[in-house]
């Protein structure tokens, strides 16, 4: 890669690393997952950057990139090897508060719902995107953006209602 190609590339990813972790770490939920995620999408358009550069929209092609990755982790087999028996105990300063605990409660429900529906509400949702752009970026029609958008919303209320959290909350 010629030398201009070269820091047009570095300045690039350095502004839009921080919004591709956020929308990594969003969907998958997990720091280091998130990385990997933003590292094969980063280092998909270092190889074809030459072609790419001049891409209109290239903000959401490489959102595009970041997704479709997220997405298909699941088919990869190294992704069923599992290194730990369980997850390490985060550390516990003092009890969680309530914004927290709804946090994690989400998060949780979150990452059972589907990969496609979890995207789309990721998207939709916490990134504020249109339901078009959502389209075009998961390769697939408005109406099904719509459609997965209405499951996820109703698996993710079936998750969050069977937790215990959830059932106090409604106590209260």
């Amino acid at each position: 890669m010629r030398a201009d190609a070269q820091r047009e590339y570095v300045e690039y990813v350095t502004g839009a690393m921080p919004s591709l972790r956020r929308l990594a770490y969003i969907l998958c939920g997990d720091e280091h997952r998130a990385d990997d995620l933003v590292q094969q999408a980063i280092t998909k358009l270092y190889v074809s950057w030459q072609r790419i550069r001049d891409v209109e929209h290239l903000d959401q092609y490489v959102r595009t990139m970041v997704v479709r990755g997220f997405i298909d982790e699941r088919r990869r087999s190294w992704f069923r090897v599992g290194l730990m028996a369980a997850p390490p105990d985060p550390p516990q300063p003092g009890e969680p508060t309530a914004d927290v605990e709804e946090a994690i409660v989400l998060r949780a429900a979150l990452a059972k719902v589907p990969r496609r529906q979890q995207a789309v509400l990721v998207l939709r949702f916490l990134c504020d995107l249109p339901v078009d752009e959502v389209a075009t970026m998961l390769d697939c029609s408005p109406g099904t953006v719509k459609s997965q958008t209405a499951r996820g919303l109703a698996t993710l209320r079936r998750h969050v209602e069977a937790t215990d959290l959830a059932e106090t909350r409604k106590g209260r």
